[in-house]
C-alpha cells in the first residue's frame, strides 16, 4: 500500500465528526470538504450539498450514454467515542497496532468508504476513466437517522438514475471471506411509562394499599415474550415470511461456529432464544422484541425505602419481511392495554423505524457482485443476511427504484460504536480491489 494512502486515511480518522453532538457541527462540516476535496483531486466532480442538517458530499464522473451507473453510498459521520477512559489510545488519534487502525471511525466507515476513492483514484489514474457511471453520495447523518439524505435523493432522482447501489457499510462472516448481504433487519420503537400515584410514597405506609409502578412495569413486560422466547403479542408473527430451504442450507455451511463466537465475544453465560431456530436464523431472520432500558424509583447508594411514582421502559422490535413497523407497534400497545394491571395509568409513545431489507442475491447484480468479491478475495462470497438495520437500503428501492449491493468490510471483532474501534489495512486492501472489481463485472 502506498504511504500517502494511510497518511490521507489517518488525516480522515483526525475529524471528530461526531454527527448526534451539536458541538462537533464545525468539524463536521469540515470532514464533508476534505472528502469533497480528495474526491476532486482523484478526478471527479464534487460538491459539498448543504441540509437543514450535516452537508453530503455527492461526486460523479462524466457519465457516459450506453455505460451503466452506479451509485457508491458511505457516510463521514461517527459515533461519540464516549466513554474516553475505556479507549487504549484517543479516539482521534489513529494509532496502527499489529496491522490495525485505532480510531472512532475506524471501520464505521470511514476506512470501508476511503477503500472505495482509492479503488476509483486508481483505476482512474491507470485508465482515465472508470468503466461505469459512477456517483458517489457521502452523507454525514447515518448515525442519526439520515435525516435529510431522503430529500436529497427526492430532490434529485432524476440526476441520481441509475441502476444499483454499492454500499460497504455491513460486515464480513469472517477474516478473508467476502461477503455479501441481501437482507437486513427493520426496526421500530416504543417508549412505555407507567403511572401510579402522583409522588413517590413512603413504602411502609402504603405500600399494600397502592399499586408499584414498578412491579407493574415488570409484569407488563414479562407478557411480551413466553417461556421458550417465542414472543407472546397475539398476531405478531402474521406476516413473517420464512426461511427458504437455501438459506438455512447455505448458513449451515458458513465457515464459523456462531455460538461460541458469540459466547466469546459477549462473555455471556449461555446463549437463549426462539426455540426452534439457530443462532444465525434468530439474528437475521426472525423477529425481536427487546427491552433497551429501564427506569423507576430510588437508584442512589444504599436504600430508600419509597413506592415510586412512575416507571418507564424503552423498548425496540427488529422486523423481518413482510412486517409493518406501524402495525407492529399498533399490535403491542394493544397487548399492553389489555395485559394491563390495575391501579396505573398507561403512556405510550411511538418511536423512530426504518422497514426491512431484501433482495434476491442471485439476480444479474448479485451475481456480478460475487464474480468481483470472489476475484478480490480469491475466495467464493458468503450469502448471509445481517441483524442491523440500514433504513437508507430502502429508501434507495423507494425513491431511486434501484437494488443495493451490501459488500462489507467490517469484521466481527471491528468494535464499531465502542471504545478502541479498529480496521485492518488488508481490508483497506482488499477494499481497493473489490471496489475495481465490481465495477469490472458491473460494466458487463
Amino acid at each position: 500500500m502506498r504511504d500517502n494512502y494511510l497518511e490521507e486515511y489517518y488525516s480522515f480518522l483526525r475529524f471528530p465528526s461526531v454527527s448526534t453532538d451539536a458541538k462537533f457541527a464545525d468539524k463536521v462540516r469540515e470532514c464533508a470538504a476534505w472528502v469533497s476535496q480528495k474526491l476532486e483531486k482523484i478526478g471527479l466532480e464534487s460538491k459539498v450539498v448543504p441540509t437543514p442538517g450535516h452537508p453530503i458530499v455527492w461526486a460523479r464522473n462524466k457519465h457516459r450514454n450506453g455505460r451503466p451507473t452506479v451509485l457508491i453510498y458511505g457516510h463521514y459521520d461517527v459515533q461519540p467515542p464516549d466513554p474516553l477512559e475505556l479507549w487504549d489510545s484517543p479516539p482521534f488519534e489513529p494509532v496502527l497496532k499489529n496491522g490495525y487502525v485505532f480510531a472512532r471511525g475506524a471501520t464505521d466507515n470511514k476506512g470501508q468508504i476511503f477503500s472505495h476513492i482509492l479503488g476509483l483514484q486508481e483505476t482512474i489514474e491507470k485508465n482515465r476513466d472508470l468503466p461505469v457511471n459512477v456517483d458517489l453520495v457521502i452523507e454525514g447523518e447515518e448515525e442519526v437517522g439520515s435525516q435529510n439524505l431522503g430529500k436529497f435523493l427526492t430532490d434529485n432522482r432524476d440526476a441520481l438514475k441509475c441502476d444499483v447501489v454499492l454500499v460497504s457499510d455491513t460486515g464480513m462472516i469472517a477474516r478473508k471471506t467476502p461477503t455479501l448481504s441481501y437482507g437486513l433487519r427493520g426496526v421500530a420503537a416504543l417508549e412505555v411509562k407507567v403511572t401510579g400515584p402522583k409522588i413517590d410514597l413512603h413504602s411502609g405506609i402504603f405500600g399494600g394499599a397502592v399499586t408499584n409502578p414498578a412491579t407493574a412495569l415488570a409484569r407488563l413486560l414479562a407478557t411480551l415474550h413466553d417461556q421458550n422466547g417465542h414472543i407472546a403479542v397475539p398476531g405478531f408473527y402474521d406476516d413473517v415470511v420464512p426461511l427458504q430451504d437455501w438459506e438455512r442450507e447455505s448458513w449451515r455451511k458458513l465457515p464459523i461456529d456462531p455460538d461460541s463466537e458469540m459466547l466469546e465475544e459477549t462473555g455471556a453465560p449461555s446463549l437463549f432464544g426462539e426455540a426452534g431456530f439457530s443462532t444465525l436464523e434468530r439474528i437475521w431472520a426472525r423477529p425481536t422484541a427487546e427491552i433497551n432500558g429501564m427506569g423507576s424509583g430510588y437508584q442512589g447508594p444504599g436504600t430508600k425505602t419509597v413506592l415510586p411514582s412512575h416507571a418507564m421502559a424503552k423498548l425496540t422490535f427488529r422486523l423481518v419481511p413482510n412486517q409493518n413497523g406501524d402495525a407492529i407497534i399498533d399490535l403491542v400497545k394493544k397487548h399492553f392495554q389489555k395485559n394491563m394491571p390495575t391501579g396505573v395509568t398507561l403512556e405510550m409513545t411511538s418511536g423512530h423505524s426504518g422497514p426491512w431489507y431484501l433482495t434476491d442475491p442471485h439476480n444479474k447484480f448479485g451475481q456480478a457482485a460475487q464474480r468481483a468479491l470472489k476475484k478480490a478475495f480469491n475466495k467464493d462470497a458468503a450469502l448471509i443476511r445481517e441483524g442491523g438495520s440500514i433504513p437508507i437500503v430502502s429508501d434507495f428501492r423507494k425513491i431511486l427504484g434501484v437494488e443495493t449491493l451490501l459488500i462489507g468490510l467490517a469484521l466481527q471483532d471491528c468494535r464499531a460504536h465502542s471504545p478502541n474501534e479498529n480496521f485492518p489495512l488488508e481490508n483497506l486492501e482488499a477494499g481497493i480491489r473489490m471496489n475495481q472489481a465490481v465495477l469490472e463485472e458491473l460494466a458487463g
